[in-house]
């Protein structure tokens, strides 16, 4: 078993959940508790998107009203955290360099371990500066019943994942932000599918009433890539 290093600013190991989060929902959440618990980690820090590469601007909830979500779904929480690395720096939100900017703020020391879905471990060599993302973090790829292994052909293209790729099983559990905003437009319920204090806070600020016209967008990442 892994032994928790609990030393501030240095030691550190720092799993980190990116997206738009756009609404969080509960598989956010499991995912998070699960990679928490299964790889023994300090904290689960989630990084809220500012500007997606993938996804046009216009598509996106506000990025105030995206980490006020956040917030709240988390606080009870006391392993989980928010970054705003993201949402308070101009530009794309690529993940190198989003995990260049944590470990200036966490040190050398810490070991930072980065959640994707499994589905996107296979582009992983066609992201931005794929390398640069392996001399910063460990990958976490969150596997499901059917995944087929792709690794031989992924470490072809990048030696460099050999070392720092973890597979682990993640929770059941089918819900995705689109699936959430397309319900909030069609008046269909979204309770238990996120937490209370979120489903009120969409309701209040009437949120995703238009989701219908924009079905078409894609799910979370750097955690679709995540989750």
């Amino acid at each position: 078993m892994f032994e928790r290093e609990r030393e501030p600013g240095g030691g550190e190991r720092v799993g980190i959940l990116g997206g738009t989060f756009d609404p969080v929902h509960y598989g956010h959440l499991a995912i998070a508790e699960e990679v928490y618990c299964a790889l023994q980690l300090t904290r689960m820090v989630f990084v809220p998107a500012g500007l997606p590469p993938h996804k046009p601007a216009a598509g996106i909830t506000p990025v105030q009203q995206r980490v006020t979500m956040l917030e709240c779904a988390i606080a009870t929480n006391p392993h989980f955290t928010l970054s705003l690395v993201d949402v308070q720096r101009a530009g794309p939100s690529y993940t190198v360099e989003t995990l260049r900017l944590l470990r200036q703020e966490w040190g050398p020391r810490a070991e930072l371990f980065f959640v994707i879905g499994s589905d996107s471990l296979k582009d992983l060599p066609s992201w931005y500066d794929p390398e640069g993302i392996l001399a910063q973090a460990t990958i976490v790829a969150l596997t499901r019943p059917g995944y087929v292994d792709v690794r031989a052909g992924l470490l072809e293209r990048l030696p460099a994942l050999k070392d720092r790729l973890i597979l682990l099983e993640g929770p059941l559990l089918a819900i995705s932000a689109t699936d959430l905003r397309q319900r909030v437009a069609e008046g269909r319920p979204i309770k238990y599918q996120t937490p209370e204090v979120v489903e009120e806070y969409i309701l209040r600020h009437g949120l995703y009433r238009q989701a219908g016209r924009r079905a078409e967008r894609q799910e979370d990442t750097h955690a679709a890539h995540a989750i």
